[in-house]
């Protein structure tokens, strides 16, 4: 697929997230209505891995409403978040606000980062969950990042686990609650087209772009791209929680977020890397 269609698609995507955008502030999912809980969307290794980040400037690529974006702030770092939607970005920036941080927010695609954020450079690039499946081209992404960190900087990416994207988003009509593989758990046959009339979160349908697009990154790819772009890879993690029940049979754990009750697969992993 050329560049320009990559753009295309990605153009798309961006009105979808100015559309969803007023769906998920409403929703009860993130409820940005009741006391601000970011702690909520980390498990406990991600500050184990992260270590004490006090002082150190920190960017969030793909921040969205910044629900995770503040919790670097309230630890006491220099906080950037990063997100492609005006929608967004405007909705973080109100929910920083409220939450009296100081946080900086920039409107742009991740591949445009470094010029849009004045060629700074930072100690820890963070990457939360649901991102890099709307990345058309890990490579480049992976470049990007090694361009935003300070030499010695840390990469951390904790994103969904391929395994769980490829058993999703939900069951068709008609079938019984067991778990089915619907998609490709590896990358690399072109973007999958999804209808996002209703987004992930409870709301209304959208109002306005309902297709989105997006790409299978088999942890290989990911793997591959960091190290590729000169990063040396410092941890990788698998986890069988998630901080929501993504399916009515996922029962609570002692962390306060869910798993299956069987069988007992990779539902998020993490990955630590260094400039």
């Amino acid at each position: 697929m050329s560049i320009d269609e990559h753009e295309r698609l990605m153009r798309t995507n961006q009105e979808n997230w100015d559309a969803r955008t007023p769906v998920h502030v409403a929703s009860r999912f993130y409820g940005l209505d009741q006391t601000l809980d970011p702690a909520r969307w980390f498990a406990p290794f991600e500050w184990d891995d992260l270590g004490d980040i006090g002082g150190r400037d920190v960017l969030h690529l793909q921040c969205h409403l910044g629900t995770e974006t503040i919790a670097f702030a309230q630890r006491g770092a220099r906080t950037v978040g990063l997100d492609f939607s005006a929608a967004s970005v405007a909705a973080a920036r109100a929910v920083a606000d409220r939450a009296g941080l100081d946080v900086t927010y920039v409107r742009a695609n991740v591949y445009d980062a470094p010029e849009a954020l004045g060629q700074q450079c930072f100690d820890v690039v963070y990457t939360g969950k649901g991102a890099l499946c709307y990345l058309p081209d890990l490579p480049l992404w992976a470049r990007t990042v090694s361009r935003l960190l300070r030499p010695g900087g840390r990469l951390y990416v904790v994103e969904f686990h391929p395994l769980l994207n490829a058993l999703g988003p939900k069951p068709a009509p008609g079938e019984g609650p067991e778990l089915l593989l619907r998609h490709d758990y590896l990358g690399g046959r072109g973007p999958v087209h999804r209808d996002a009339t209703y987004t992930y979160t409870d709301g209304p349908a959208v109002e306005g772009v309902r297709d989105s697009y997006e790409w299978m990154h088999g942890i290989d790819e990911v793997v591959n791209a960091v190290t590729e772009a000169g990063m040396t890879i410092r941890r990788l993690r698998e986890c069988d929680e998630l901080p929501w029940p993504r399916w009515p049979q996922m029962v609570r754990t002692p962390s306060d977020w869910w798993r299956l009750p069987e069988p007992r697969i990779p539902l998020l992993f993490s990955l630590l890397a260094t400039r």
